[in-house]
């Protein structure tokens, strides 16, 4: 085997550099004596150069082709699916640490974020709704704003607005609360239309325009709404269009006895709502965790028997002598994304007729508009989906 260093240039000497001229030998010369001139010293070829020389503009010291250098990564890679679904677990197990009877809006919660989506939260006062959404974005890692919507919120106090700088003698763009990865809009239903509407630009382009100039939010970014029921005394109704921009509603319900001692047994032993980190909360997931979960969710298979199972469930609420105006084929696939997130999240890699069930009620209640005298008769959204999924046959 040849040396590393067999033709190597000495000690000292660069590769390229030729070697050195040997002195040539004195001549005698006639009197009177004059020194002959010096010959030219010898043109001797570069030393070959080692393995791995030195590479120069042209290419390597010794003339061969260089190989592309080994690229190393500067940031870990990213997780894999499986490592990403084992985190979103994980969060499910650390919200409950705060949050206690509340596991199918805990879920909901996951899919909506799954499916790049926004979650409207429903519930009478007190139910943990607004701890629900700390918890998540304390366990996610994510960088979250609360906005109290009151009657005389501003549109400007959502979006931002353009304020004069005395320093500058120009306007600057002062970003609002949405302007962050996760926007609690605490009691969205407690401020007028109008800036209600602020949020319709926010939550399907996911940026602000000011002046005429858009302005992207971070990524991801997602709303995370709560509101009282409609019945409740100064409440406002959400916006058709508004409305449809959830990708679902959650409701969170009163809790059941046995839950309501496990509250109480919490604050008994000293939990503080409002300090998470002594409750043990902590981050459990990240975004690189979300983006591979998001990436693993656009894999997963629907065979044509299921996506005509969804067609049939949406046109089945169209025709429902309740309903004033049924599910659109927006909403439809909205549930195909839902469905898809929740498959996953059970592990599979294929949706069934049970995942489109389990997510019909919270992906599509908020879309159904019912007749005045259904009202009146104490039907409501979830009455009609029960008699759709009755009637709907499920396919094999």
């Amino acid at each position: 085997m040849t040396s590393p260093n067999a033709g190597a240039a000495p000690t000292g000497s660069s590769p390229e550099a030729p070697a050195p001229a040997q002195a040539a030998p004195a001549q005698a010369a006639p009197a009177p004596p004059v020194p002959a001139p010096a010959p030219a010293p010898p043109t001797t070829p570069p030393a070959p150069a080692a393995s791995g020389a030195a590479a120069t503009p042209f290419g390597s010291a010794a003339g061969e082709t260089l190989r592309s250098p080994l690229k190393v990564p500067s940031t870990p890679p990213p997780p894999d699916a499986e490592s990403a679904r084992r985190a979103l677990t994980a969060l499910r197990h650390e919200v409950a640490k705060a949050v206690v009877g509340q596991d199918s809006a805990v879920s909901g919660l996951v899919v909506a974020l799954l499916c790049r989506g926004h979650v409207l939260l429903e519930g009478v006062p007190g139910v943990a709704k607004t701890l629900l959404v700390r918890t998540v974005a304390t366990a996610l890692s994510l960088d979250t704003k609360r906005l109290q919507f009151t009657p005389d919120l501003m549109p400007g106090d959502v979006t931002g607005s353009l304020v004069y700088d005395n320093r500058t003698s120009e306007f600057t763009f002062r970003e609002g609360p949405v302007f962050t990865n996760l926007l609690l809009a605490d009691e969205i239903n407690r401020t007028p239309p109008k800036t209600q509407a602020a949020l319709l630009e926010v939550m399907e382009e996911r940026q602000v325009s000011v002046d005429g100039q858009p302005r992207r939010l971070p990524s991801p970014f997602a709303v995370l709404a709560t509101q009282n029921p409609i019945e409740h005394e100064g409440t406002y109704p959400l916006p058709e269009a508004q409305l449809d921009r959830f990708l679902v509603k959650v409701t969170l319900p009163l809790p059941p006895r046995e839950d309501e001692v496990r509250i109480l047994a919490h604050h008994a032993a000293g939990f503080d709502p409002g300090n998470l980190a002594a409750a043990g909360v902590s981050a459990v997931a990240g975004p690189a965790d979300l983006a591979a979960a998001r990436a693993a969710v656009a894999q997963v298979q629907v065979r044509p028997e299921v996506l005509g199972y969804i067609v049939d469930l949406a046109r089945a609420t169209r025709t429902t002598p309740a309903v004033h105006l049924g599910v659109s084929p927006r909403g439809a696939t909205a549930l195909l994304a839902t469905t898809r997130a929740w498959a996953w999240l059970s592990g599979r890699s294929y949706a069934t007729p049970d995942d489109v069930k389990a997510l019909a009620r919270p992906t599509l209640r908020h879309r159904i508009s019912l007749r005045p005298e259904a009202e009146q008769d104490g039907v409501n959204s979830d009455v009609v989906l029960d008699q759709v999924l009755a009637i709907v046959p499920v396919p094999r």
